[in-house]
């Protein structure tokens, strides 16, 4: 089997994990890269080809995929130009600035059904949140109920120059929810259904950016379950936390194996209610050491791509039903929403 050739659109700190683990596969390999940062064409030590704009490595490169690893403002065009040009496309969330970008790229999609797009939402990929969904999708605790989420950092952080486009509604469309709290906006989808009722309050009063630093929703599904989330960039002591509360018990997950390591251990604990326990019920709770997200999601994709198999999560529907839910929850505060002319409704 030939490799897929890959190019890499951004090649700063999340391109280079990712050219990480597309050359450990045996089935793929990384050929040529592009950033703003280079100085101008010509190949690396190694022998990687780079460029200085996406348009110009697309067109450069006999390409067969092209991940996307660039700021929100260009992703979506760089998505459909990938596709145009015949390639499979892996690009990393959020899809867009807002979900206008979304919807375009599913339309640029629709008009390549040969080609494969898949979105990079990895905490998917993480096991303890294949553990959990296992553990839901059993029925052994019953149906779900209610969900308490956080995930907090504290402060925009910024990966060297050129990089705090993060603080820039211009170019990142929202800031701490659209960035971080995305993924936490997937795993309730994920473990909820999706959430038609929404209320918000969405705020910047700390950092004082054009984009928000906190985001409080409460929102119920069509199922009837409820979910608390907290998006948040005052958050001194990083967090992730999401309590799943089910009818015979409860699952929270809390951590998540990052760069970082600063969200502490992960860890998935189960809990078995009983009439008879009186409020302090047996619990489990299991610690993982490794993170195969980033190696699992990128292998889904390959295989998508090589064997015809499907793109299990992160498909174009899920990119778009997270960022409507992303955008629904800005547009549920109302002066938030009037501040910046926002709309959920394209």
């Amino acid at each position: 089997m030939s490799k897929l050739r890959v190019g890499i659109a951004g090649y700063g700190v999340v391109g280079k994990r990712r050219r990480q683990f597309i050359d450990q596969r045996d089935d793929m390999v990384t050929v040529a890269v592009c950033d703003r940062t280079f100085e101008g064409e010509g190949v690396m030590a190694d022998g990687l080809r780079h460029y200085t704009n996406a348009q110009r490595l697309i067109e450069a490169e006999q390409l067969d995929a092209l991940f996307v690893c660039l700021t929100n403002d260009v992703a979506a065009d760089v998505t459909c130009a990938g596709l145009d040009k015949g390639l499979h496309v892996f690009c990393e969330k959020p899809p867009g600035r807002d979900v206008a970008d979304i919807e375009r790229v599913i339309a640029c999609e629709a008009r390549h059904p040969g080609l494969k797009l898949k979105y990079g939402f990895n905490h998917r990929y993480h096991d303890s949140v294949r553990d959990a969904l296992a553990l839901m999708a059993s029925g052994e605790l019953g149906r779900v109920i209610n969900m308490r989420g956080v995930y907090g950092k504290s402060q925009f952080i910024s990966y060297g120059a050129h990089s705090d486009w993060r603080t820039q509604r211009a170019v990142a469309g929202g800031g701490i929810l659209l960035d971080q709290g995305i993924h936490m906006v997937d795993l309730m989808r994920l473990f909820g259904g999706e959430f038609d009722e929404v209320k918000a309050i969405v705020t910047n009063d700390f950092w004082k950016h054009d984009i928000e630093d906190n985001a409080y929703a409460l929102m119920r599904s069509r199922s009837g379950v409820v979910a608390m989330l907290h998006s948040t960039a005052t958050q001194w002591r990083h967090r992730f936390n999401l309590e799943i509360t089910l009818e015979k018990g409860a699952l929270i997950l809390s951590g998540i194996l990052s760069g970082s390591k600063s969200y502490g251990a992960e860890t998935l604990s189960v809990v078995w209610a009983d009439d008879e326990d009186n409020g302090d019920p047996k619990e489990q709770t299991t610690r993982y050491n490794r993170d195969p997200s980033w190696a699992d999601e990128i292998a889904e994709f390959a295989d998508a791509v090589l064997r015809g198999g499907a793109i299990a999560a992160g498909s174009s529907n899920d990119a778009l039903e997270t960022m409507r839910l992303v955008y629904r929850i800005y547009c549920a505060d109302p002066e938030w929403k009037s501040r910046w002319g926002l709309s959920d409704e394209n």
